[in-house]
């Protein structure tokens, strides 16, 4: 055997080889982070037509979104409720997470008494800081 050929064989094992493991671990620190950092949006479970408001502030720290559509059906984390188990439910959504608001999504053919007494029932359940959704 002649050095030139172990010189061949040394370089082609060499360069035939590429390692993945640094470029794996990039990709896999990059999506820990996304996953993270992901700002994970709460839904109310319909679709509702909010009415325009011209004094619109934007809510920080929303824990609880209901919603009320045209034909006063309330929904809470996708699921239609009751009016009467409206400040049960708040009670102990608020119990998980006190800092939170809640944000009322009604539709703008939805009756005055029933956004009425979804206020009243997440002012009862003690939440201070209850809104009224509007159009963007």
């Amino acid at each position: 055997m002649r050095i030139y050929d172990l010189v061949k064989t040394s370089t082609e094992e060499n360069s035939s080889e590429i390692d993945l493991t640094p470029m794996l671990d990039v990709v896999f620190i990059m999506l820990i982070f996304f996953i993270v950092t992901a700002s994970f949006i709460k839904e109310a479970g319909i679709e509702v037509n909010r009415p325009e408001a011209s004094t619109q502030e934007q809510v920080e720290n929303v824990n609880i979104l209901i919603a009320i559509n045209p034909n006063n059906e309330i929904w809470i984390d996708q699921r239609r409720v009751d009016k009467r188990s409206v400040r049960s439910l708040v009670e102990r959504m608020h119990a998980e997470n006190p800092k939170g608001a809640v944000v009322i999504q009604a539709d703008k053919a939805s009756n005055t008494e029933t956004v009425t007494s979804v206020i009243d029932s997440a002012r009862a359940a003690g939440v201070v800081d209850v809104s009224l959704a509007t159009a963007d």
